[in-house]
């Protein structure tokens, strides 16, 4: 079953992600997603597979917009600078995952989900059959970014190669243990305390629109990003008129920020990968989260980081709800780049900056 979404179609899927050791006996946590295809971009089997990871508190749909665009912006250039297809997915305490998983994320998810388990339901993803033989090319947003890194963290061996063709890193949150504790750690407490006391339930999602809209930093989002949150960030009450609820666990959100020991394995998974792999890396001029000299520390040639691009985008750490259109013109210029064979300077101009 598909349903439409302006040009695109629109398949949700679950698939089972790696058993864990806290996991009963034949049960895991499961994963869902979305593919986003047309039948004209299916044929072309030299298009790219897009894969996408969302950060903390986001979900799956709110990629759409970026997504759409994608699609559209790319769909008369030649053959190998298409999107073919796309697909986004829930962290396994996000979205869609967190109804699905709710009774084992209670019973055996008391400290939250970790990033490495979200990166191992994406590897097993990104490995599986369906996938064999793909161009793929991975977007991530901050804690997305990592999961994505340490999806491909296995050495190429001969036949066996990186899964991905080229890497998108948005706002992504990396760090060395030093620089996290002196930079990142110092907002962690107070971006904690607004997680667990936000308010998660309402009487409709009429009312909860409206709540968000006049609230930081849902009233900066681009308008089809909150149009999403409300439409798919929400559940309906299993009791007849007790409203809406946040899919995501107020709770289960606020322990992935202390979860830092996957942030300082994707840092070091960068400067390995981007020997191999184009990384493009993406930076918010007004990040809230990861200050400039984190930034660039991540780039730091010297230090065997070797991005294919680096480009500053006017926007906050949110920069993928605030600004979707954007974001999806560097995705583009990424992918130019890739079908190219070389590596382009994304960092524009002033008189011409996205």
């Amino acid at each position: 079953m598909h349903t439409t979404s302006t040009t695109l179609n629109v398949t949700p899927f679950v698939f089972e992600c790696p058993p864990m050791e806290q996991d009963p006996p034949g049960r895991a946590l499961k994963m869902t997603g979305k593919w986003y295809w047309t039948n004209e971009s299916l044929a072309n089997a030299d298009g790219n597979s897009l894969i996408f990871a969302h950060g903390i508190g986001a979900h799956k749909e709110q990629w759409e917009p970026t997504i759409e665009r994608c699609f559209q912006s790319n769909s008369l250039k030649p053959r190998h600078q298409r999107v073919r297809e796309a697909y986004s997915f829930d962290w396994q305490n996000h979205g869609d995952a967190a109804v699905l998983n709710s009774d084992m994320l209670e019973n055996t998810r008391q400290n939250g989900v970790s990033a490495f388990e979200y990166a191992a339901g994406i590897k097993a993803f990104v490995r599986s059959a369906r996938m064999q033989s793909k161009r793929i090319v991975a977007i991530g947003h901050s804690a997305g970014a990592a999961a994505l890194l340490l999806a491909a963290s296995d050495p190429p061996t001969p036949g066996h190669q990186y899964p991905y063709q080229a890497i998108v890193l948005i706002e992504p949150s990396l760090a060395t243990p030093p620089m996290f504790y002196k930079h990142i750690a110092p907002v962690h407490p107070a971006l904690i305390a607004a997680t667990q006391m936000r308010r998660s339930r309402w009487a409709s999602r009429d009312e909860a629109a409206a709540w968000f809209a006049k609230r930081r930093p849902w009233r900066t989002w681009d308008k089809r990003v909150l149009r999403t949150f409300i439409e798919h960030g929400l559940a309906d009450s299993d009791i007849p008129g007790s409203g809406v609820y946040l899919k995501c666990d107020p709770r289960q959100e606020a322990l992935a920020f202390p979860d830092v020991e996957p942030h300082f394995s994707a840092f070091h998974e960068l400067g390995r990968i981007s020997r191999s792999v184009p990384v493009h890396l993406v930076w918010a001029r007004r990040s809230e989260i990861l200050p400039k000299s984190v930034q660039d520390a991540l780039v730091d040639a010297s230090l065997g980081r070797v991005p294919a691009s680096i480009t500053r985008v006017d926007g906050g750490h949110l920069v993928v709800q605030d600004s979707p259109d954007r974001v999806a013109r560097v995705i583009c210029n990424a992918l130019d780049a890739y079908a190219a064979g070389m590596d382009v300077e994304l960092a524009l101009p002033a008189r011409s900056r996205l």
